[in-house]
């Protein structure tokens, strides 16, 4: 077995699939992560309460509690990065996943380099390092106004915390740095993949469908009318009526 990286995220990786399962965390193994594992949801709720991991990467057909309620158990408890993998690449498969509260998807069977690529880019946007944003995003009014405020939206780019009427809203990291390019440019339309390039680290081509439901769910959080569907090229945050 390769010796992890001192220091290297660790990840609990939930696969039902022996063969996967082992193969999986082999090569994550030997780019240098440590790896928990679990054969069904349940022991991998039991592992992640048990000791809390950097990132976890799930299945989405498990059994006892499959990768969908797994998700969404967690994502009531923790905002660590979560990565599902699928064999399924229907859109309801894909978006249910998304809406449980999952960062990202890849789909198997898949090449070791694009996980851990994928991994490696979930691990990047939950650390908030100024130079890890794009330069909107980064950007703050001044050094004595950190907080962007747009109407009764608050965001603090100094503390990372928003509000909404004085009501602290708890964001995933990605649902944070979604919500830091809008308000860095309010009523510009951003593209999806624009938003791809900056929020998800993709420069390559990737589904859009990501984007689609972490608005949903940023909408669901700050209040719907705030960001505007702009059809045929992507969103814009739009002070409320």
């Amino acid at each position: 077995m390769t010796t992890p990286v001192p220091g290297a995220p660790r990840i609990l990786l939930v696969e039902d699939d022996e063969v996967i399962r082992e193969t999986t965390q082999l090569a994550l193994e030997r780019y240098g992560f440590p790896v928990d594992t679990a054969g069904d949801g349940l022991e991998g709720l039991e592992r992640f309460r048990a000791a809390p991991p950097d990132l976890l990467l799930l299945d989405v057909m498990l059994p006892l509690l499959d990768g969908v309620g797994l998700c969404r158990r967690i994502r009531e408890e923790s905002r660590l990065p979560i990565l599902m993998m699928s064999a399924r690449t229907e859109p309801i498969d894909v978006i249910s996943g998304l809406e449980a509260g999952a960062d990202d998807y890849v789909v198997k069977p898949f090449e070791t380099a694009v996980l851990v690529a994928r991994i490696r880019s979930v691990l990047r946007r939950t650390s908030f390092e100024p130079d890890q944003l794009s330069p909107a995003a980064a950007a703050v009014p001044g050094p004595a106004h950190p907080v962007r405020v747009i109407d009764d939206l608050e965001v603090d780019t100094g503390a990372m915390e928003v509000k909404v009427a004085g009501r602290p809203v708890p964001l995933t990291p990605t649902e944070l740095r979604l919500l830091l390019e809008f308000t860095a440019a309010p009523g510009v339309v951003m593209e999806r993949q624009t938003l791809l390039e900056r929020v998800w680290d993709y420069s390559w081509g990737a589904d859009s469908r990501v984007v689609d439901v972490h608005v949903q769910r940023l909408r669901a959080k700050i209040g719907a009318a705030r960001i505007e569907t702009v059809r045929g090229f992507g969103y814009k945050l739009r002070r409320t009526p």
